[in-house]
């Protein structure tokens, strides 16, 4: 992008806890200027600053908006991405995309329809310890990749009513399996609990296979005074631990050496190895987002999470939600 090319003028809609932001890094991201503000709560975290705090996403359209940010909770977001699709702008939508898969098909469809750029705010892809596994993945550092596990676990967020853990927390980890594996689920078992009184789930176990037989573990819940966010990629030659709070990413070895104890060279499996901590560098995930947004506003949309992979999340963590009621596996 050269000084000569025009400022992408951006909207948002909520100026909630994820919505005050994105107002900052909009502003913070060359190429993108926030024109236009919504929020019919009004301004809680004073982050208008001289723009006028705007009544609904109308009112956002007519002021002749490029592309809006929406980050209402998740069951106005089909009410809001249609407004838009139908307006002609485009779109980036926090995850999940919708609150059903209908609602979500629906706004694939809208937005695949009128030719408009559509993602899906999944933040977590663009970690640098994110990136860097998957491009590890690629280049066969683990050769054959056998297991994928994640871990999201933390207290419980005050700005989540609508939703429980899995469409809230988990619904990370389901975007970013397949992303990693290059392969969309099988077949899923869940657990859920209710442990806190409130009328969403709180925790959720998950287990599955892909359809090129990786075989992956979803731990999650809002019940753990210890925040923690892992992922752990295990193949034929190591092993690939990422925190996404750290943005760290370290590799794990499979070890070469041949063992003199007895015990343990009569397993036939692998040995510790070399440990790597990768340097990284190390961008603001949400700064990383917003770039490929506006990339993909210039018409490079291969970093976005594009709204067809949105809805396929959701059918995901839908089938958690159905295998914790009916006590079954389900097949996808």
């Amino acid at each position: 992008m050269t000084d000569e090319t025009p400022e992408l003028r951006i909207g948002l809609i909520g100026l909630g806890a994820m919505g005050r932001h994105h107002a900052r890094v909009i502003r913070s991201t060359p190429g993108l200027r926030l024109v236009a503000v919504a929020d019919p709560g009004g301004d809680r975290y004073g982050v208008a600053g001289d723009l006028p705090v705007l009544p609904d996403i109308q009112a956002i359209i007519d002021t002749g908006v490029d592309a809006v940010m929406v980050a209402v909770p998740t069951v106005l977001h089909e009410e809001v991405a249609l407004s838009l699709a139908d307006a002609g702008v485009h779109a980036m939508v926090e995850k999940p995309i919708a609150h059903s898969v209908e609602a979500g098909e629906k706004v694939a469809r809208a937005f695949e329809e009128a030719g408009l750029v559509g993602a899906v705010g999944y933040v977590e892809r663009c970690n640098p310890a994110m990136i860097a596994m998957r491009e590890r993945i690629a280049s066969g550092v683990l050769g054959e990749v056998y297991q994928i596990t994640t871990s999201r676990q933390g207290p419980f967020p005050e700005r989540i009513n609508d939703v429980g853990v899995v469409k809230d927390l988990a619904t990370h980890d389901v975007d970013l399996t397949p992303w990693l594996a290059g392969s969309r689920y099988a077949s899923v078992t869940a657990h859920v609990t209710y442990r806190s009184g409130r009328e969403h789930e709180d925790m959720l176990v998950a287990s599955g296979r892909l359809e090129n037989g990786v075989i992956v573990n979803h731990l999650v819940n809002w019940l753990s005074p210890r925040k923690d966010r892992h992922c752990v990629v295990t193949g034929e030659k190591g092993a690939l631990v990422a925190d996404t709070l750290t943005g760290d990413l370290t590799y794990y070895e499979n070890g070469t050496i041949e063992a003199e104890w007895d015990a343990l060279a009569s397993f036939r499996g692998v040995a510790e190895g070399d440990v790597t901590r990768f340097a990284l560098h190390k961008v603001e995930p949400l700064a990383a987002e917003h770039a490929s947004f506006r990339d993909a506003l210039r018409g490079d949309t291969s970093k976005i999470v594009p709204m067809s992979e949105g809805v396929e999340t959701l059918r995901v963590v839908d089938a958690f939600l159905r295998s914790a009621r009916e006590g079954v596996s389900i097949r996808l």
